[in-house]
């Protein structure tokens, strides 16, 4: 396998192999599988090379189904479900060589002039610039600070950005919203546990993933600049938490509506 890419744009690189199936490479990640937020970022941008430029992506809903191995690249490829004039769909098949790791249905809208009406609104956190930098397994291409989330909480905060300034392309900063989507929502989940253990226990205690994912893009931001994750779990059940998500820009746009069933099993 190649280098392993070290930032966003380098991750974001995938080779053409054939109609609609383009090659991608992972990051080295310490926990030693792929990152969730990677295989839908690279399917995501797949699925953008097969759309006119002017269509963005609306919304996407995946199912994360197998880990995915470091040591070898993902293949992606895009089935075109419709084409239409304001809208065009795709579904995206992410494979490895132990079978398929995500499939992803999603969703591309040409920019419409309508109504525009925001309810929901940014909590009161402290800023990111407030907050100290977490040592934590994101030295490279994501920066994360999240807030401490109590036990019985059920809410979790934090702010998150990529590293690296990205290209002016709002498609690319799209797909930057789309990583950074699978963070910080597992302390939400975790909060609500009736077994409490110290971050350093954590991975002999549980075991933890994500099952399936779906967000809507709203309004357009930069990846590389801070925004705030907001997210509320709705409860556990089946070793399974049900956590719900709005994604702010620093000046409170709301940008992002996201969804995802993690899981949180209790090792026994």
């Amino acid at each position: 396998m190649e280098q392993h890419p070290t930032d966003f744009v380098t991750l974001m690189q995938l080779d053409q192999h054939g109609p609609d199936t383009w090659i991608g490479l992972s990051g080295a990640y310490r926990w030693g599988r792929i990152f969730g937020g990677q295989v839908v970022a690279q399917a995501l941008w797949a699925a953008l090379k097969t759309v006119d430029a002017e269509f963005h992506p609306h919304s996407l809903h995946a199912y994360f189904i197998r880990g995915g191995t470091l040591d070898e690249p993902v293949r992606y490829e895009v089935d075109r479900l419709r084409n239409g004039r304001t809208f065009c769909t795709r579904a995206v098949v992410a494979r490895q060589s132990g079978g398929a790791i995500l499939h992803l249905s999603c969703s591309f809208q040409r920019a419409e002039v309508d109504a525009e009406v925001q309810t929901a609104r940014m909590p009161l956190a402290p800023s990111a610039d407030e907050l100290s930098p977490r040592d934590d397994d994101w030295p490279w291409i994501m920066e994360r600070r999240p807030l401490t989330s109590y036990p019985g909480a059920g809410q979790a905060l934090g702010w998150v950005k990529i590293i690296d300034e990205l290209p002016d392309d709002p498609r690319l900063h799209a797909c930057a919203l789309a990583f950074t989507s699978d963070t910080i929502q597992f302390n939400a989940a975790r909060s609500l546990h009736p077994v409490q253990v110290t971050p350093d226990k954590y991975q002999e205690s549980f075991m933890g993933a994500s099952l399936d994912h779906a967000m809507w893009f709203h309004r357009p931001t930069r990846g590389d600049a801070w925004h705030l994750y907001d997210w509320d779990c709705h409860g556990l059940m089946g070793a399974r938490g049900m956590t719900v998500g709005n994604l702010f820009a620093a000046d409170g746009t709301h940008v992002a509506t996201i969804a995802q069933e993690v899981l949180l099993r209790e090792r026994r």
